[in-house]
C-alpha cells in the first residue's frame, strides 16, 4: 500500500486529501501539493475503522492533541476510556495513548476502539516497562523486541507514533559537556533511551536503523512524529546545546523520511520563554523544510503548577500564531498528578481556545466567525451568540445562572447595559438624520 506522500507524488488526490480540503476550505490540489512536499500530514492507518480524517500542517487550522494513559501509581483502564471519550466530546483532533503500566496491549486496543480520531503513542514506554518486568532492568531492552513491538502496535491501528530517533551519541555528549541541566530530562522515553545507551555503550537503534523505522511506519501509512526526548524541562534550559543538537538531527531525519516515502512530523520544544517561541518555530520550519511541527506545550514559565493549562495556553497561542501545526494540551494536573476526566476536559477546552487565538492572528482572512459573535453580542441575540461560540453550553449556563431566559440584558450590567444604550443612541441618531433629510416625517 502506498502512503499519502507517495500517492501525492504521483499526482493522486486521495479521499483523505479531498476530505481535508473540504474541512479546511482549500482546493484539493493545494492539499495534494503540500502533502507531496511534506508540509501536510494525514494520520490515517486504515486498520483504525470509522476514524475521522485530520490534516496537520501548512495552511490548516491548528489541531489539538489530548494525551491520556495510565501510570505505575494508577492503572484504571475504564478511567482512560472515559478520558478518551471526554477529550473527543470537547473537540480534540487526535489522541495519544501514553500508558506507562498495566495491560499495554489491552488498554491500547480499547482506546483505539473507543476513538473516532487518530490515535498515537510512544512505543518506548511499553518496550522499557515490559523489559523491566522480565529482567528487572530496562537497560536489557532487546533491539529486535523493540522493532517487533512497534510493528505490533501499528497493527492495532495506531495512526502516528512519537519515536525518539533524534537522540544519538552526539546529542548525549552535548548534554554531558554542558554539565547536565537546571530542569533535568523531561521526557520519559528520552530519559530511558539515554540510560540504555549509556548502560550498553551503544548507539540509539532508532537512529541507527532509521530506515527500518520508516519502513514499519510506511506499511500502515502512519505518521512518524520525531520525538523530542531532549526537550527543555525548564525555561533556563531552552535552546541549550543538547536540545538544539536533537532538533537539528530530527529536522534532518524529517527530510530523509520524506524521501523514503514516509509521512513525517517534528516535535518540540517543552519549556520555552515567550520571547523565544517564534524563533524556535522558525528554526524548525527552516531546517525541516516546513515539516509539520507538533509542539508540546510550550510552557513559557516554570512556576504555574496547578494552573499549567493556562501557562501552556499562553505558549500555545503564540506558537499557533507563528506556525505550529499540532498542539499537545496541558491539563491542570501537569507536573503534579495523573489527570482525571475533568482535567482532560479543561485541558482540551483551554488548548482549543488558545490555538483559535493563534489562528486568528495567523489567518486574518478567516475572522468572520469573530465578527458574527461580536454582532450577536451587540444586538443581544443570545441564541445566535451561542451558535457562534466555541463553548455554547458553558456560555448559556453562565448566562442563565444570573438571568432568566427572558431577560434581554445580562446581569453583568443589567439596566446599565452599554450594548443596549449604545444601540438606542445609534438608532435614534439615524432616525434624526432621516427626519432632517425628509425621508420620514
Amino acid at each position: 500500500m502506498k502512503t499519502q506522500i507517495e500517492l501525492a507524488a504521483e499526482d493522486t488526490i486521495t479521499s483523505e486529501m479531498a476530505t481535508v480540503a473540504e474541512n479546511e476550505g482549500l482546493y484539493p490540489e493545494t492539499v495534494r501539493k503540500r502533502v507531496k512536499a511534506g508540509e501536510i500530514v494525514i494520520p490515517c492507518n486504515r486498520l483504525h475503522k470509522n476514524m475521522n480524517v485530520a490534516g496537520i500542517g501548512k495552511g490548516l487550522k491548528t489541531k489539538i492533541n489530548a494525551s491520556i494513559g495510565t501510570s505505575s501509581d494508577r492503572i484504571d483502564p475504564e478511567l482512560e476510556i472515559l478520558k478518551a471519550q471526554a477529550a473527543q466530546e470537547e473537540g480534540a483532533d487526535t489522541l495519544m495513548e501514553l500508558s506507562a503500566d498495566g495491560d499495554f496491549d489491552g488498554i491500547r486496543r480499547q482506546i483505539i476502539k473507543a476513538s473516532s480520531v487518530p490515535v498515537g503513542n510512544v512505543p518506548l514506554y511499553q518496550a522499557f516497562k515490559e523489559t523491566a518486568r522480565k529482567y528487572r532492568n530496562p537497560a536489557k531492552l532487546d533491539t529486535e523486541f523493540l522493532f517487533d513491538l512497534i510493528e505490533k502496535q501499528l497493527e492495532d491501528g495506531l495512526s502516528f507514533m512519537a519515536i525518539h530517533c533524534g537522540i544519538n551519541r552526539y546529542t548525549v555528549e552535548r548534554l554531558r559537556n554542558q554539565g547536565f541541566r537546571y530542569g533535568g530530562l523531561a521526557s520519559k522515553g528520552g530519559t530511558f533511551m539515554v540510560s540504555w545507551m549509556e548502560a550498553n555503550h551503544k548507539e540509539n537503534p532508532l537512529y541507527e536503523q532509521f530506515d527500518r523505522v520508516c519502513s514499519l511506519m510506511k506499511k500502515h501509512d502512519a505518521v512518524l512524529s520525531l520525538g523530542n526526548g531532549i526537550r527543555a524541562g525548564a525555561i533556563h534550559d531552552s535552546h541549550d546545546r543538547a536540545q538544539m543538537a536533537e532538533m537539528i538531527i530530527n529536522c534532518e531525519l524529517a527530510e530523509i523520511g520524506r524521501d523514503l516515502g514516509c509521512q513525517m512530523m517534528v516535535e518540540g520544544p517543552g519549556h520555552v520563554p515567550l520571547d523565544e517561541i517564534k524563533e524556535n518555530i522558525m528554526l524548525e520550519k527552516v531546517m525541516s523544510k516546513n515539516a509539520p511541527y507538533y509542539v508540546l506545550g510550550p510552557l513559557p514559565a516554570d512556576t504555574g503548577a496547578g494552573m499549567d493549562h493556562i501557562t501552556s495556553a499562553v505558549g500555545a497561542a503564540v506558537s499557533s500564531w507563528h506556525g505550529a501545526d499540532l498542539v499537545c494540551y496541558i491539563t491542570p494536573s501537569e507536573h503534579l498528578a495523573l489527570p482525571d476526566e475533568e482535567d482532560v476536559r479543561q485541558g482540551v477546552r483551554t488548548a482549543k481556545l488558545a490555538v483559535q487565538i493563534g489562528d486568528i492572528a495567523k489567518y486574518p482572512e478567516k475572522r468572520d466567525a469573530q465578527k458574527q459573535a461580536a454582532m450577536a453580542r451587540r444586538d443581544m441575540r443570545w441564541d445566535d451568540l451561542d451558535a457562534s461560540l466555541m463553548f455554547p453550553g458553558i456560555a448559556r449556563e453562565k448566562r442563565l445562572a444570573g438571568n432568566s431566559a427572558e431577560t434581554e440584558t445580562c446581569s453583568m450590567c443589567g439596566d446599565f447595559c452599554a450594548m443596549k444604550k449604545g444601540m438606542e443612541v445609534f438608532q435614534n441618531s439615524i432616525k434624526k438624520d432621516k427626519v432632517h433629510a425628509g425621508e420620514i416625517s
